[in-house]
């Protein structure tokens, strides 16, 4: 059974990049769409980004629009999460979750097999 693991968020000053990483075991990411979304305490998750299967097409909410890039490497079965000019609001936990092939979906109730999420932190 395929399980997701988050890694590569920490500690950025505003400005600065990180890149996070969704790790496959159990099986391949090959034949799903592979959903970003984060959560801030109190707050429901909310979708950040996605890419389907082939890596051809992703969507991104408009709060991280050009400055957050989603690719995957089905090789290496990993999907990459690249956060550049990072905001205080942008602080949360991130999450990688899959999604059936097809459409790219944004709502989290699409999603399955969460991981547990990287804790990103955004401050001087």
């Amino acid at each position: 059974q395929l399980q997701l693991v988050e890694s590569g968020g920490g500690l950025v000053q505003p400005g600065g990049s990180l890149r996070l990483s969704c790790a496959a075991s159990g099986s391949t990411l090959d034949y799903y769409n592979i959903g970003w979304f984060r959560q801030v305490p109190g707050k429901g998750r909310e979708f950040v980004a996605a890419i389907d299967w082939t890596g051809d097409s992703a969507r991104y909410a408009d709060s991280v629009k050009g400055r957050f890039t989603i690719s995957r490497d089905n090789a290496k079965n990993t999907v990459y999460l690249q956060m550049d000019s990072l905001a205080p609001e942008d602080a949360a936990v991130y999450y990688c979750a899959k999604a059936r092939v097809g459409t790219i979906r944004t709502s989290g109730s699409d999603f399955a097999s969460w991981g547990q999420g990287t804790q990103v932190t955004v401050s001087s």
